[in-house]
């Protein structure tokens, strides 16, 4: 049994309304990342792996609320998480300071709640300096796989397929980068891992679309078939392995987002977002950036040609 296997939607067709989709939620995402910067003197939540600072997670035995935490602790933020009477302790740590911190974190709730009412379940230090490095890293790897991704479609398939490729990749980061601080959600290590996830899945998707519109291309009569028509034809015969493939994975994430544990909740809400993103660009975004490039520097047939012609000088 296949799905939308006679699929004949008219894609390309409604792809200005993509556009002004995409648009609104890039522009809406952008002004949550310039209110945070004015707020939080920060574009993203950043999590002590980037900014620093201390981090203690500590569950009790009896109940407790984050405001009697706040109230013992002073400047320190104290979120819940996860279970019941377990909270994450964050503290700005200064250099070489980060064992005067703990002690005094320690000594507060041994002061406040007794000694063994309460159990540490995970503590972390980072400096700032490491996490300023690891900003520049997670940065940079990123720009590492937009040119790893345009050289690999380039020569795989041609430059403008892999113009077209970063375009919807972009397209599906700032997006997620969008919702990261709309929502003020926290940017650790994980949370990057899910970011190139995404960049990794989009990629794939879009692959298999540009791989199906180069078969086309290079059928019998394909170079003269109107591009727009190819191309809607190509994503409709790829759109089941498309549907069934996101939709396998996304019930799979839904179903860590329902019954997983909270430490991977973030990182698996990001990964939902990026599946659904990646879905939505390699058809809206991708393909029709395919025919915008095309439309605008040619489909590679001069540089071709060229090429034919110089073949056949050297073979001669």
């Amino acid at each position: 049994m296949r799905f939308f296997d006679q699929a004949k939607y008219s894609f390309i067709e409604k792809r200005r309304r993509a556009y002004t989709f995409s648009a609104v939620l890039i522009l809406v995402g952008v002004g949550a990342m310039i209110f945070n910067g004015f707020s939080i003197g920060s574009w993203q939540n950043y999590g002590v792996d980037f900014t620093g600072g201390f981090l203690i997670r500590v569950q009790f035995d009896e109940p407790t609320t984050a405001g009697q935490l706040r109230g013992v602790l002073g400047g320190s933020e104290v979120t819940r998480f996860g279970e019941d009477n377990e909270f994450t302790i964050r503290a700005p740590v200064a250099n070489d300071n980060v064992e005067t911190v703990r002690a005094r974190i320690q000594g507060q709730l041994q002061t406040e709640f007794g000694n063994g009412t309460f159990t540490i379940v995970r503590a972390d230090t980072v400096t700032p300096k490491i996490g300023e490095e690891l900003q520049t890293k997670a940065a940079l790897a990123i720009l590492y796989s937009f040119i790893l991704t345009l050289i690999y479609i380039a020569i795989r398939f041609e430059f403008r397929f892999g113009l077209a490729a970063v375009i919807a990749t972009a397209h599906d980061i700032l997006v997620t980068l969008g919702f990261l601080a709309i929502f003020r959600i926290e940017i650790a290590l994980p949370t990057v891992a899910a970011i190139l996830t995404i960049v990794g899945y989009s990629l794939n998707d879009t692959i298999v679309v540009f791989d199906r519109i180069r078969e086309n291309l290079n059928a019998k009569g394909g170079r003269r078939e109107d591009p727009k028509v190819l191309v809607n034809r190509s994503i409709n015969e790829t759109l089941p392995r498309t549907v069934l493939t996101s939709g396998t994975t996304l019930a799979v994430l839904v179903a860590l987002l329902v019954a997983g544990p909270a430490v991977i909740r973030d990182f698996t809400m990001v990964l939902i977002l990026g599946v659904t993103i990646g879905t939505y660009s390699s058809i809206f975004v991708a393909s029709p950036a395919l025919l915008e490039i095309q439309k605008r520097f040619g489909d590679g047939a001069a540089s071709r040609e060229r090429r034919k012609k110089r073949g056949a000088q050297v073979a001669t």
